[in-house]
């Protein structure tokens, strides 16, 4: 036993692995926020980069600044994911986990919030500003659910601080411009089975454990109070960054009654600092200076995308709208852990995949105070398979069907609403590690999305 006490090498292998269980994928791609208008809400966000009828542009396409006057968009969306786990999960020695349900309704509430501003300079120059939510995380299970190896909760938070430029050519083109300075702050936590990490430790040979049988080393681990499933410590990580990136756009009107936006937005490389920390560690691994308090490190690039839009007015009541949007999830192919501790650096192999989303949506102007919206889209998951799913982000291929309306107040104030049902593909996962154990089953999933803004012409 002195020997393994006197050893670290095979305690900082399993730390790092845990780890990496924790941070992996939650950290690294988070959800796309699409909800950064009410209005374009309505028509389950088709057109976005040639709709351009309020400041909200200044995110989907700045070029779209050179058709408004000087205005102010202030916005809430409220997002109501649920994600209800069916399975069973095995420790890492193999063994049903038998204690914890499914972790009731993993999906958590959130409210995002945008706030935007445009202003002409000169009959052609354009300036506007935007803040806004683009990704954003948040999943609990309860604390003593079977899958508590891989994830408890899980909170991703981003913050966008976006000014930008449009340059009216001539009266059938614009270009625009911005810069992105966002923050990032993410919250990871979950349980870690002690007891089943002490059996292959005390059965490593020397020098990195005592070279036990594997009833010798429960019983030894049984000596210490450390038996599988029942001797959990909690690991929490937290970190946080700020970096740049930027967007452009190009808005061509053919005609009176046809636009067409093109937008591309960067990937923002984030370089996430934190701590990683521990609550009942057991001495067999913290006098090793594993499952101690540590700073820790990772790169994680939030993607690109890019959108192709067009806005068709029909008549002075009815217009059309559509789009295809592509990000580039694959830029997310792994993620490397970076420990200022003895725990060694890992890398993690992720895999995801570029993905299109594809959106319509139609427009019927009432009368000159109401327009009603309506639209529908498919986006597809950046998860190749179960393999690379977890209990973090339980995402699969999206449906979208949209309602909303628009009512213009005054000539000076619009209030737009929006609703939007997403009909979420079963999400199933067979995922884990050598050091967490593994979760098989799959999720009843859906979202609701209700959006609602002010539209201030000053």
């Amino acid at each position: 036993m002195r020997k393994l006490l006197n050893s670290k090498t095979s305690c900082s292998i399993f730390a790092a692995a845990v780890l990496i269980a924790c941070t992996s994928n939650s950290l690294a791609a988070g959800f796309a926020l699409l909800e950064q208008s009410a209005s374009q809400q309505g028509n389950a966000f088709a057109g976005g980069a040639a709709v351009a009828n309020d400041a909200s542009t200044v995110f989907y396409n700045p070029a779209g600044m050179t058709r408004l006057p000087t205005q102010v968009v202030g916005g809430l969306h409220l997002i109501l994911p649920s994600a209800k786990f069916s399975g069973k999960a095995t420790d890492l020695l193999g063994n049903p986990v038998t204690s914890g349900g499914n972790g009731s309704d993993a999906g958590q509430k959130g409210v995002v919030p945008n706030l935007y501003f445009s202003m002409p300079v000169t009959n052609d120059l354009f300036i506007g500003l935007g803040i806004n939510v683009p990704f954003g995380l948040s999943t609990k299970y309860k604390s003593d659910w079977k899958g508590r190896y891989q994830a408890i909760k899980s909170d991703l938070l981003t913050i966008n601080i976006n000014p930008a430029v449009a340059y009216k050519v001539n009266n059938r083109l614009s270009v625009g411009f911005g810069l992105s300075l966002q923050y990032m702050d993410v919250k990871l936590t979950q349980k870690i089975d002690q007891g089943s990490l002490c059996i292959p430790t005390l059965m490593a040979p020397p020098p990195a454990g005592a070279g036990l049988d594997p009833a010798a080393a429960a019983a030894a681990c049984a000596a210490q109070g450390l038996t599988p499933q029942n001797s959990d410590a909690r690991a929490k990580v937290t970190g946080d960054d700020w970096s740049g990136g930027w967007n452009t756009g190009l808005l061509l009107q053919p005609t009176n009654s046809t636009r067409i936006g093109l937008q591309y937005r960067s990937e923002v490389k984030q370089q996430a600092r934190g701590k990683a920390r521990f609550r009942n560690a057991a001495p067999l691994f913290t006098n090793n200076k594993v499952f101690v308090q540590t700073n820790a490190h990772a790169k994680v690039d939030m993607p690109q995308n890019a959108s192709l839009s067009i806005y068709q007015d029909l008549s002075n009541r009815w217009s059309v709208m559509g789009d295809a949007t592509w990000t580039g999830w694959s830029s997310f192919d792994q993620l490397r852990i970076e420990y200022d501790s003895f725990q060694p650096n890992t890398v993690i192999d992720e895999s995801w995949d570029d993905t299109m989303r594809y959106a319509v949506g139609v427009d019927f102007r009432f009368n000159s105070a109401w327009t009603f919206r309506a639209g529908g889209a498919y986006e597809e998951t950046p998860i190749p398979n179960a393999r690379h799913r977890t209990a973090r982000i339980p995402d699969e291929n999206r449906k979208w069907a949209s309602l909303g309306f628009g009512y213009q107040a005054t000539p000076a104030i619009r209030l737009d609403v929006g609703y939007s049902h997403l009909f979420v593909d079963n999400p199933d996962l067979n995922s884990g590690t050598d050091t967490t154990g593994n979760i098989k089953g799959d999720y009843d999933a859906n979202v609701d999305i209700v959006s609602a803004q002010i539209v201030w012409n000053i």
